[in-house]
């Protein structure tokens, strides 16, 4: 399998009167870690949907690209992983038996699942919590078996939508440095969070408001550019020139 990329181009989704995402242009380049900043309401969700194929635009089309040449959608599904917004997982049920679940659920086999298991509670440090339910987790920790249960059958490109909201600084911290050990794996990583200070944490940023692309770039290149010291005087320089 060779490295994802994915192209938005003149995207469009509105429902009823809410206009979702205004013909946004999007470049996620393969094998980085892109974030998609912007408050609530600024889009981030929708898009994830589309690139996920849960909802059709309305103008535009979405690209993927396998090692550079132009596939479907339905040949790279099985390679792309989402973790939702909304809590997903099984408040009953242990860290292990939900491993276990999307192992039978992913049709892996014993071995591989056996390797990618014990490498996966080592980087999150959850080895001594299998036996505890998802329930009783701590928010961080909770975060953590959803990305592990996504990171299961090995995909080559992960939608993460708000991964660290409602966590505490110290755990968001932890979860951004599980996400860059992926990017080894050359691993397309596509983040959505309305925390601004995040924006510097990933190697592309594509800053958003009311369904527009305000901006796009390096971290740096746009901080050094737009002469400001933080990704919140950025977003205020430009709020509302994009309505």
């Amino acid at each position: 399998m060779q490295p994802i990329s994915i192209l938005v181009s003149g995207v469009s989704k509105s429902f009823k009167e809410t206009h979702a995402l205004k013909k946004i242009n999007l470049d996620f380049s393969e094998g980085k870690m892109h974030g998609v900043i912007g408050p609530e309401g600024a889009g981030k969700t929708t898009l994830m949907r589309i690139l996920l194929g849960l909802l059709k635009p309305q103008e535009g089309h979405i690209e993927y690209k396998e090692g550079g040449k132009i596939v479907s959608f339905e040949e790279l599904r099985p390679h792309i992983a989402y973790m939702p917004s909304s809590q997903s997982l099984y408040p009953d049920l242990s860290i292990d038996e939900h491993l276990h679940f999307f192992k039978e659920l992913y049709s892996l086999n014993k071995e591989d699942f056996k390797k990618i298991r014990e490498n996966l509670l080592h980087i999150t440090r959850l080895k001594n919590f299998v036996d505890r339910p998802a329930g009783k987790l701590s928010g961080g920790m909770y975060k953590k078996l959803g990305l592990m249960c996504a990171l299961l059958r090995k995909p080559k490109a992960i939608l993460l939508d708000e991964p660290t909201n409602g966590v505490d600084p110290i755990s968001r911290r932890e979860f951004w440095e599980l996400l860059y050990s992926l990017l080894d794996q050359k691993i397309l990583i596509i983040v959505t969070t309305s925390y601004m200070d995040e924006a510097e944490r990933c190697s592309k940023v594509h800053l958003m408001e009311e369904g527009n692309v305000i901006t796009a770039g390096s971290p740096s290149d746009l901080l050094e550019t737009e002469n400001v010291k933080s990704f919140d005087e950025l977003f205020l320089k430009h709020s509302g020139e994009s309505r």
